[in-house]
């Protein structure tokens, strides 16, 4: 049976590497448990906390202002719907619920850090200054304490101070990267070019992330050493598939002492801030904790395209796609990263039933850059979820036609046409795009199992595909589907004992697959284990959704399965 997981990618050049878990406190990743209030507004806030458990921060919002209004003194309510009105980017509200709830609970780090991010942006510095220096130095406050600490006092021309300040991050195991670019940045606009090519050298020592090529790319091109430039955005190239962030970045290598900088003060130090810290948590998948910064980094500064683009993604991880949608939308014509929002965007409008619309954006971005492959493979992907499997298949071969020549990475895109050809009821082609991802990637288990197993349902090179499932249970020991695959692999040799063992395994790993219950039923009755076949048969039926499986496994139910030649022969 073909394997449906699907391997996550990992961002290995986030800033902060280790230790951001231990350090979260438990009431900011979430809003925290609250026991049922006294008021009389308990309907608005059950209804809340009823939406909140289903991701609807909106109607979570809307109904903790009303259970808040009718009791505006209560802690809990309170410190909740100032958190849902900042992840759903109510500043306005959120600001005003910050200054009452860090006058109940004096330690409320998001709240505070907040209010000291919104008066360094009103030029309130002794007010920004004041809240800082109540930011708890635990949890995640010993991570942004500092760097409030160090902004506020760059805010004030005070280097040295603000250097000081941002030298506890330096001592955190994982958060020298960190502290790195935060001084180099601080250095540079103090003028001390020489200290801040130092500390942007040691951050970008290994691989770097998107953001950190752009300020430390500019800083080189301001200071005329446009070679070390170029050689920092070639080596961000080599490492990315995105090859227009950072041709869009480089552009412009020629303005020279005259370009702009790219961090043009302490507030937009702070937002750098903030949004590191919102990526890293974003990258732990903590999404929630992510969302309240990059809404902070935000408001600090608007024209933040990585931190919008972030809270776009998440808001889609969490099916929020009309907001998402809003979100990238306002991306769209960014040089650097437009393009990936108008990729993110067709997603959005596939799952909100535009599909239509999503089709148009996608073949427009295909005509736009004729030597780039992810729109045309996301539009294949996009047909071959609406069924629509020739349009789908000629998507991604219109993907391979523009690659000169396959390589290793591109295993999963001759994998995807082979699905579609499969569902067009195309087995050569399939066959032939199966060996050809294969070719490209040999130890794959999910190819490996793929073919495989297509070979053994065809009654094809049996004694091959069970090799192959074999090598893929070897690397895979613990994918159910797999592990089915070699089951029915000796069932089909007429190896039913041995297909009982791999079976019974396979159902213990995947005990709610119909298809799998389906073979293990098979393999009892020939083993003459009747009773048990017929157990697994109606498990079976009560797990199926397809009419056909359904009528399959009923007949069965009512006359049990045929002799064979194998069968007679084999000893149970």
């Amino acid at each position: 049976m073909t394997s449906t997981r699907n391997g996550k990618r990992l961002n290995s050049a986030t800033l902060l590497l280790t230790g951001l878990l231990c350090a979260l406190s438990p009431g900011l990743a979430t809003a925290v448990e609250a026991p049922q209030p006294r008021n009389p507004a308990v309907g608005s806030y059950l209804a809340g906390r009823f939406a909140q458990h289903q991701d609807d921060w909106s109607a979570a919002a809307l109904y903790m202002a009303r259970a808040l209004a009718a009791d505006p003194d209560d802690p809990l309510l309170l410190g909740r719907t100032f958190l849902l009105k900042l992840g759903e980017g109510r500043l306005d509200v959120a600001l005003d619920l910050g200054a009452r709830v860090v006058q109940s609970d004096p330690d409320s780090m998001i709240a505070l850090a907040l209010l000291a991010a919104d008066g360094l942006a009103s030029a309130r510095l002794s007010d920004a200054e004041a809240h800082a220096a109540r930011i708890p130095a635990d949890g995640l406050g010993k991570f942004v304490g500092p760097l409030l600490k160090a902004w506020l006092a760059q805010a004030r021309g005070q280097t040295d101070a603000a250097l000081n300040a941002l030298t506890p991050l330096s001592k955190i195991e994982g958060f020298t990267a960190l502290y790195n670019l935060h001084a180099g940045l601080i250095l540079d606009l103090a003028g001390r070019t020489d200290q801040a090519a130092l500390r942007y050298g040691a951050v970008t020592e290994s691989a770097a992330p998107l953001r950190v090529v752009q300020i430390v790319g500019n800083f080189m091109e301001r200071t005329g050493r446009t070679a070390d430039a170029r050689k920092l955005y070639d080596t961000f190239r080599a490492g990315t598939a995105d090859d227009l962030m950072i041709d869009a970045t480089n552009e412009g290598m020629s303005a020279g002492p005259t370009m702009a900088r790219t961090v043009r003060d302490s507030r937009d130090g702070l937002a750098e801030a903030m949004f590191d810290l919102a990526s890293a948590l974003h990258h732990e998948n903590i999404h929630d904790t992510a969302l309240l910064f990059g809404r902070i980094a935000l408001h600090l500064r608007a024209d933040q395209p990585l931190a919008r683009l972030m809270i776009g993604d998440i808001l889609t991880a969490r099916d929020h796609h009309d907001d998402a949608l809003a979100e990238y939308e306002q991306l769209f014509k960014n040089p650097i990263i437009g393009w990936s929002a108008r990729l993110r965007a067709t997603d959005s409008l596939a799952r909100l039933d535009r599909t239509d619309e999503a089709i148009t954006t996608l073949k427009t971005l295909t005509q736009e850059h004729p030597e780039r492959t992810d729109a045309l493979i996301r539009l294949g992907d996009l047909y071959r979820v609406a069924k629509r499997y020739p349009e789908s298949a000629e998507a991604y071969s219109a993907a391979i036609s523009r690659t000169a020549k396959p390589t290793e990475r591109m295993w999963p895109l001759y994998y995807a046409r082979a699905m579609a050809y499969e569902k067009a009821g195309r087995w050569p082609d399939t066959e032939a795009d199966l060996k050809a991802a294969l070719a490209l990637k040999p130890d794959e288990p999910t190819l490996l199992n793929h073919l495989g197993y297509s070979w053994i349902e065809r009654g094809e090179n049996l004694q091959t595909a069970k090799g192959m499932v074999e090598r893929a249970v070897a690397l895979q020991p613990r994918d159910g589907y797999i592990m089915d695959s070699l089951g029915w692999a000796l069932y089909s040799l007429g190896d039913f004992a041995g297909a009982v063992e791999k079976l019974e395994r396979a159902v213990e790993l995947k005990p709610l697959d119909p298809t799998i219950n389906d073979h293990l039923g098979d393999a009892y009755w020939r083993v003459g284990r009747r009773t048990e076949a017929r157990f697994q048969w109606t498990r079976a039926l009560r797990l199926a959704e397809e009419e056909e499986q359904k009528a399959s496994i009923q007949a069965k139910l009512e006359k049990g399965l045929p002799d064979s030649a194998r069968a007679a022969s084999a000893k149970p």
